[in-house]
């Protein structure tokens, strides 16, 4: 007997982007699994005067749970890590401000999966591209590859931070 999930399909959300790479933790909750996360600030608007939109993301991407990890040092010393990114289905999560001058108000927080990161600059140097999928056709997985990338590990290159 065939399990009937095993051929369920979905729509995927995505969004793509350029951002800052910030507050890189594990977070262990009191129920489930310990994950890897990190936020982005995203850049969006006019390029001369650009506002960042701040994702909240769990890093589910095996490859970019590589390069995240990689980058937690550079993070931590303040310097500027830009990234290109790949972010899947998005929600929005409210919660209730404990401190500061919003203590008692109510806040909104941009919450999605870190699929895959496409490269890294961290003070305006490149430390890693990703390579394209179309040179991966050599391989015989790369059909696989091209279908769900944020799933192949084997061409990342811990970042030189």
């Amino acid at each position: 007997m065939s399990n009937a999930l095993s051929s369920e399909t979905y729509f995927d959300l995505h969004i793509t982007g350029l951002g800052y790479l910030n507050r890189i933790r594990e977070v262990k909750p009191k129920k489930g699994e310990a994950f890897l996360a990190c936020d982005i600030a995203a850049l969006n608007g006019p390029t001369n005067c650009p506002e960042y939109r701040r994702f909240d993301l769990r890093v589910t991407g095996e490859q970019a749970q590589v390069l995240v990890r990689g980058c937690a040092k550079a993070v931590a010393a303040d310097r500027k890590v830009l990234v290109s990114f790949r972010l899947g289905d998005p929600w929005v999560d409210t919660f209730t401000y404990s401190k500061g001058i919003n203590e008692g108000q109510m806040g909104i927080s941009f919450k999605a999966r870190l699929l895959l990161l496409h490269w890294i600059k961290v003070d305006g140097v490149f430390v890693y591209r990703r390579k394209p999928v179309n040179a991966q056709a050599s391989n015989p997985d790369a059909s696989k590859q091209a279908e769900d990338p944020s799933h192949d590990a084997s061409d990342v290159v811990e970042p030189d931070i």
